[in-house]
């Protein structure tokens, strides 16, 4: 598998990224051709998001969105893929595009495009509700949710799939989208080669079940036995050297942090 970060920012498009967006991508047999190709997911589309995802991916060629949850700054440019799917060079592709998301994504789409209660989107997109405690499935990859402590339906979604380097290795990673530490999460994210967790807050931030600072996203990676820790969705008025002095509190692992355009290669 391989990860690109289309957009890290935490909670808008800054001036150095777009919103929260990961393409995670892995070479494996399409199961409705059998062909041999590379499948394509993206982990959320924030504002600024699918314009940026061109630079690495031609939109025809998406497989899946997957939705952690439906706040604006991780869906709001899902309808320009709408758009494109429905009037541009993607109203030719055979198929709509999986889009798996919480209970309330189509009501959400809907919403943000201004559309009436009937409108159903089935041209662009075919919806599967997250469930915990179900598998699905894109190409070589699996994807299985967990859930997450934040105001609204979220979850935690853990990927696995074929190694770039060794098809015949497992390797795994773990996207907190966004959430407070808690148990269910810990659990999501035991053991995988790359946690790529949010840091919404500071210690100096104190709103209860929403995002979690740098001590408790640290927590996390200490607790569920990571490989490596990317962070992301900081703000962008917040420095990292400040995020980096809250995660080294309590997590001593390898750390990055994400920027629009990294790439890793699991």
């Amino acid at each position: 598998m391989k990860l690109t970060v289309i957009g890290a920012t935490g909670s808008m498009s800054g001036p150095e990224s777009p919103a929260s967006s990961y393409l995670v991508q892995a070479r494996g047999l399409d199961p409705r051709s059998g062909e041999d190709r590379t499948l394509s997911l993206v982990c959320d589309m924030g504002p600024g998001s699918f314009g940026a995802l061109w630079a690495h991916l031609c939109p025809c060629d998406l497989d899946a969105l997957v939705l952690s949850h439906c706040h604006a700054d991780h869906m709001g440019d899902i309808i320009s893929l709408q758009v494109y799917r429905k009037w541009g060079p993607g109203s030719c592709a055979i198929r709509p595009v999986s889009l798996f998301g919480p209970g309330e994504t189509l009501h959400r789409v809907r919403q943000i495009e201004g559309a009436p209660e009937g409108e159903t989107y089935d041209g662009e997109f075919a919806f599967t509700r997250l469930r915990v405690g179900e598998v699905y499935q894109v190409g070589p990859m699996t994807i299985r949710p967990y859930r997450a402590l934040h105001p609204v339906e979220a979850f935690g979604l853990r990927i696995e799939g074929p190694s770039e380097e060794d098809p015949e290795r497992m390797v795994s990673l773990f996207y907190t989208g966004d959430t407070d530490l808690c148990d269910t999460i810990i659990e999501g994210a035991r053991g995988v080669d790359v946690l790529l967790s949010e840091v919404g807050f500071t210690s100096d931030e104190a709103e209860p079940d929403m995002h979690m600072d740098g001590t408790r996203a640290g927590e996390l990676a200490t607790r569920a036995g990571v490989g490596r820790m990317i962070a992301t969705h900081i703000q962008p008025w917040t420095p990292r050297d400040r995020v980096a002095s809250e995660v080294r509190q309590t997590w001593s692992g390898p750390l990055d942090f994400a920027t629009s355009g990294m790439q890793v290669s699991l």
